[in-house]
């Protein structure tokens, strides 16, 4: 017996075995169990996501000896022959060489026919929408009212091919890219049973080539069985299908982050000398940083990350620890914004080398964040380092107004020591500190927890200024709604860049710090937020807050000074809808 391919040997036979379609198998399965099967379906979809195969077990649902059924046997006359694509009563048409009008009008005659042994004669037709228009036309009136003992299974890549007046008369299901981990549970699953040595990892490659495609992946494992030997790692398939090595992408993003030019001109230089596509390189490059800031906007576990393997998203995750949000969205501008020069370019290698000189150029940036945080410390780190100014001595005066000032301090003495005789009391004069003649206070510091909740909370807010001014500028619009022997509950109102500092947990246990020192107590902060509502005055009054709040941020007013700026305009960004 000739040899079988891994794409036809372990081609799925019941609904089950098909990867990443539960959305289409579902749906089948209920239809069937519930006779309310459609007599004209079409599947569309990207190629080898399975469209032909649900085709076929659906055939052999309404067509076995058992059915209808969603647990085909297998085994009676009408799978076994739809299995070995024999089948008297299920005929597979393939539309871009059956094309032409003729073909469908001799498929309408043999529809009026009783199938030979099933209760169905079925017709699939594969890529559907190359039938001419003429075709198309032709098919329109059996397709609307079909004989009782007749199915149609379209499949087709592209369905905007098909006219409307087709799919009007379809039941539609979208196939979906399979996702990259379920491609390599299944490779592996499949290496397991051929007795295959390969690294997960290596399967990755794979898995990210075929691009969504089970069919195309088993057919990449296929050759590579065939070319390598013993143990397969992934230095070997690079070789053999000439991908891109996904440790040279890390390591290219770590060069640019790390601004070390060297490393990442070794890599072009290597991937230029091994003959692979530098676009391609360019290409996956572009989505990696792509996928890293993705990641790094908090969506890892979205499905904006589903052509990534797990291996690659804890990696991801250690090389973006340290790097700032808006550094990454600036690299992934800036290589966007040239891949149309590169590609263009006669020389791309040089082209795409210029475009890592000028990311080289290029400062890190900082999020909003990050530079509020910064100026704040510099801020306390200034007040802190600042001595205290000690008053100014009184310049003492010269010439005739020194001997004037120094005979009238002489005489000012001998009436003293005259006084001191009249009244023959006369101490010896001796230096005494002023804190002894002061009066003692008799009066004690007032209690702080015996203030009003208003009182308290504004002696709060002059500490907060003292440990953090950013902090407390976040605290512009609030007020203390609550205060208990464990708790404070702090009302907040307004919207913007202040209460999302706000809300950061870190912030959060810095208030709580600060009024657990000041207070005595160990105390939770409680933050009750009341954001501005979507009526139009009231986003157009936060908004001229928002501005205002803006001209009086202090830490605002110290980056104007330390750069030497100039407040330009003023710019509200919506953000989920809100004015932010």
């Amino acid at each position: 017996m000739s040899y079988l391919v891994f794409a036809r040997k372990y081609r799925p036979q019941q609904f089950d075995g098909v990867i990443g379609q539960s959305h289409v198998t579902r749906t089948l399965e209920n239809a069937v169990a519930s006779g309310r099967l459609a007599h004209a379906i079409l599947f569309s979809g990207p190629r080898g996501t399975g469209k032909t195969t649900v085709a076929r077990i659906l055939a052999k649902c309404v067509n076995c000896e058992n059915g209808p059924t969603t647990t085909p046997c297998d085994q009676c006359r009408s799978c076994r022959e739809i299995i070995m694509g024999n089948a008297v009563d299920v005929f597979e048409i393939d539309g871009a060489s059956n094309n032409r009008v003729e073909n469908v009008r001799e498929l309408r005659e043999n529809a009026k026919y009783m199938p030979a042994h099933s209760p169905y004669k079925i017709y699939i037709i594969d890529e559907v929408h190359m039938l001419s228009d003429a075709a198309f036309n032709a098919l329109l009136k059996i397709l609307e009212e079909p004989p009782a003992h007749v199915l149609f299974f379209f499949a087709t890549t592209e369905p905007n091919k098909i006219p409307v007046t087709i799919l009007s008369r379809c039941q539609r299901h979208d196939f979906r890219r399979v996702e990259i981990d379920a491609i390599i549970d299944h490779m592996e699953a499949v290496c397991v049973k051929e007795d295959i040595d390969i690294e997960r990892q290596a399967l990755g490659l794979i898995a990210r080539e075929a691009d969504g495609s089970v069919r195309d992946a088993l057919s990449l494992l296929d050759q590579i069985v065939t070319c390598a030997q013993g143990q397969i790692t992934e230095e070997q398939i690079t070789d053999i299908l000439g991908v891109i090595d996904r440790r040279a992408i890390f390591d290219s993003a770590g060069a640019l982050f790390n601004q070390d030019m060297d490393t990442l001109l070794s890599i072009c230089e290597k991937l230029y000398s091994q003959g692979r596509h530098l676009l391609k390189f360019y290409s996956e490059l572009i989505e990696h940083f792509r996928n890293l800031f993705v990641m790094k906007m908090g969506g890892a576990q979205q499905k904006a990350l589903f052509s990534v393997p797990a291996h690659e998203k804890e990696l991801m995750a250690k090389q973006i620890e340290n790097i700032s949000g808006p550094w990454i969205a600036q690299i992934l501008n800036t290589l966007f914004e040239d891949e149309w020069r590169i590609r263009q370019s006669i020389s791309p290698r040089h082209a795409m080398e210029m475009t890592f000189f000028r990311l080289f150029q290029i400062r890190p940036a900082l999020s909003i964040d990050e530079l509020i945080e910064k100026i704040d410390l510099l801020q306390q780190k200034v007040s802190k380092d600042r001595p205290e100014q000690p008053s100014a001595p009184q310049p003492r005066p010269a010439g005739a107004a020194a001997a004037v000032e120094k005979a009238a301090e002489e005489e000012k003495t001998e009436e003293s020591a005259i006084s001191a005789d009249e009244t023959g009391s006369l101490q010896e004069q001796q230096p005494v500190s002023s804190e002894e003649h002061r009066p003692e206070e008799t009066e004690e510091k007032p209690d702080i927890l015996s203030l009003s909740k208003q009182e308290i909370w504004e002696k709060l807010k002059e500490k907060i200024a003292e440990k953090s001014p950013a902090l407390v500028a976040c605290l512009g619009q609030s007020a203390l709604r609550e205060f208990t022997d464990h708790s404070l509950k702090i009302e907040v109102k307004g919207a913007g860049t202040n209460l999302n500092l706000l809300k950061k947990k870190k912030n959060i246990n810095n208030l709580e710090n600060i009024c657990s020192e000041f207070l005595g107590k160990n105390l939770r902060v409680n933050l009750d937020i009341k954001e501005a509502g979507d009526n139009p005055l009231n986003q157009k009054k936060e908004a001229r807050h928002l501005k205002q709040e803006a001209l009086n941020h202090p830490l605002v007013g110290a980056a104007v000074k330390t750069f030497n700026g100039k407040i330009e305009d003023i710019k509200i960004l919506p953000t989920g809808g809100k004015q932010q």
